[in-house]
């Protein structure tokens, strides 16, 4: 059983330190997953990884087919997932670039998205627990893998799931800010929420790639946040190195 699946977002299309063993498509109910599984060693341990905007990042994040990728990652027999989001920081502690945050609440600002398994071809109504979105053991882990690093990491916030793929406004940010939201992203929702109705052990470290809108001086440049996606990106990939034998491991 491969231990565990790590989504890819924008800046981290591929693993290039993940050993890579085999690649596999796999079929599920929901239509095609953004890319075939990609199976290797990480960190001397097994995981899988999917890039969720697909192998050239095409697929923008209100067209990704999330049901896909969590059935996938479900079928290759994995219960623990990482996902890797790049955001905007919202409140004080989260707007410097660079920045990663594992995120303890979610809230969900998308819409028309397919966002369920359980829909009502089930003929029975069917509700998950929400309360904690995220897998605090997962999380814990994480935490505790970067306290061996030397990266600024924030260990809790919420992630406020925009529906993109334009960025927000300065009084969308404000209202988000109000509501309590940390960060902003465009891909959080419906994932978690697909990986807590199929069990599997979610967990989301967010990089923060640029301050969210209205919450710098300027405007915000797609140039500034690919360099930061860049550089912050070896940041994930080295962190991830450190909690994959971790979650083996415990």
């Amino acid at each position: 059983m491969t231990a565990v699946a790590i989504i890819g977002g924008s800046g981290l299309t591929n693993l290039k330190n993940l050993r890579i063993t085999r690649r596999e498509v796999i079929r599920t109910p929901y239509g095609e997953p953004s890319a075939p599984m990609v199976f290797g060693q990480l960190g001397g341990q097994e995981a899988v990884f999917l890039p969720r905007h697909g192998a050239g990042h095409t697929i923008p994040p209100h067209e990704v087919n999330y049901r896909a990728n969590i059935w996938a990652i479900k079928q290759t027999g994995v219960d623990k997932v990482i996902a890797v989001n790049a955001v905007g920081g919202i409140s004080p502690d989260y707007l410097a670039s660079g920045t990663l945050v594992v995120p303890d609440q979610i809230i969900d600002y998308t819409y028309g998205r397919a966002n369920t398994f359980f829909g009502s071809e089930h003929k029975k109504v069917t509700h998950v627990d929400f309360t904690f979105p995220y897998c605090e053991s997962l999380r814990q882990t994480v935490i505790q893998a970067a306290a061996r690093t030397q990266f600024k990491v924030v260990g809790r916030g919420t992630y406020g799931a925009t529906q993109g793929p334009r960025f927000e406004s300065a009084a969308e940010i404000r209202r988000m800010e109000r509501d309590g939201a940390d960060v902003v992203g465009m891909t959080g929702m419906p994932e978690a929420g697909l990986a807590r109705e199929l069990e599997l052990c979610y967990v989301s470290i967010a990089l923060v790639v640029n301050p969210a809108a209205g919450k710098a001086k300027d405007t915000i440049s797609i140039k500034e946040i690919e360099k930061n996606l860049e550089t912050g990106m070896v940041s994930v990939r080295s962190l991830l190195e450190q909690v994959i034998p971790l979650i083996v491991q415990g």
